[in-house]
């Protein structure tokens, strides 16, 4: 079964999106199921994993509509505010859908990505780790140093780093990113890793195939074909590559040695036995 394990859909005039602007004119429309449905067919692609682009509990609401009414939609990763007196409320809402699969946390949108390490915080994240909930975690590069430390406190969280925890493609660096990548991946449960979300890390006008390939290698090389998976990052990506191109990205820079089983571990399997599909 071949997967798209990130993707979103949006609806412009719920005003969800405050990050969506005219400015962003590529963006700044309606994207639904119908929109990708040709992609998924050229590539083969049974479903997706759509995830929240907003932090609210509306929009959650609103992708899990969505999943009622579309069978490419195999689950939904919703959002939660993790330090809201109802939070549990809200969770047990959500966890009554067949399509609900688990929930983000937005670090890269924390002003201080040490308010990981606030006691609640862990504390709240502990108890979804007893019940080995799935948890995306989107987080920038220079965020990982905290993470790192929250993971110390919370080793069993059953977690997964969206876009290769975006590093800073653009500029070529590789530091401290894939030391921080190296320790992240020895936990237990966060040795996921979603190979996505790099085209908008790069130049977004004159970026070559070549500026991707030693990031996606190095993730390879740590968390090995069993623990990654392929996320199109659609519609976002369209602000740098086609659905096309973010494809051709990563089947070029896989190593010649992989077997087909190894493909369909990135392009499937590994999302249905993280998200418990």
């Amino acid at each position: 079964m071949r997967i798209d394990a990130h993707q979103h859909y949006w609806k412009i005039e719920r005003g969800d999106y405050r990050w969506i602007t005219p400015e962003l004119p590529v963006l700044y429309r309606d994207f639904l199921p119908s929109d990708l449905e040709s992609h998924l067919n050229a590539h083969n692609m049974e479903g997706t994993i759509v995830v929240q682009a907003a932090p609210t509990l509306e929009e959650t609401e609103y992708l899990l509509t969505l999943a009622e009414r579309s069978d490419s939609i195999l689950g939904v990763v919703g959002w939660l505010d993790l330090f809201d007196a109802s939070l549990r409320d809200h969770y047990e809402r959500f966890r009554m859908h067949r399509k609900f699969v688990g929930f983000r946390i937005m670090i890269q949108d924390m002003p201080d990505a040490s308010s990981l390490l606030a006691p609640h915080f862990m504390e709240v994240l502990s108890s979804y780790a007893n019940e080995d909930i799935p948890v995306d975690l989107l987080v920038l590069s220079h965020q990982l140093e905290s993470l790192v430390k929250l993971l110390e406190e919370v080793p069993g969280l059953r977690g997964i780093i969206n876009h290769i925890a975006k590093p800073r493609i653009a500029e070529g660096l590789m530091e401290p990113w894939l030391s921080h990548m190296k320790a992240i991946s020895k936990h237990a449960n966060i040795y996921y890793c979603k190979l996505s979300g790099m085209v908008t890390e790069a130049d977004h006008q004159e970026w070559e195939q070549t500026h991707f390939t030693d990031y996606i290698r190095q993730v390879l090389e740590l968390y090995g074909p069993e623990n990654v998976l392929f996320g199109s990052d659609w519609p976002v990506c369209l602000l740098a590559a086609s659905y096309d191109e973010v494809v051709d990205v990563l089947e070029k820079s896989l190593p010649e040695s992989w077997s087909e089983y190894d493909r369909e571990r990135l392009f499937g399997e590994n999302a249905k036995k993280f998200y418990k599909l």
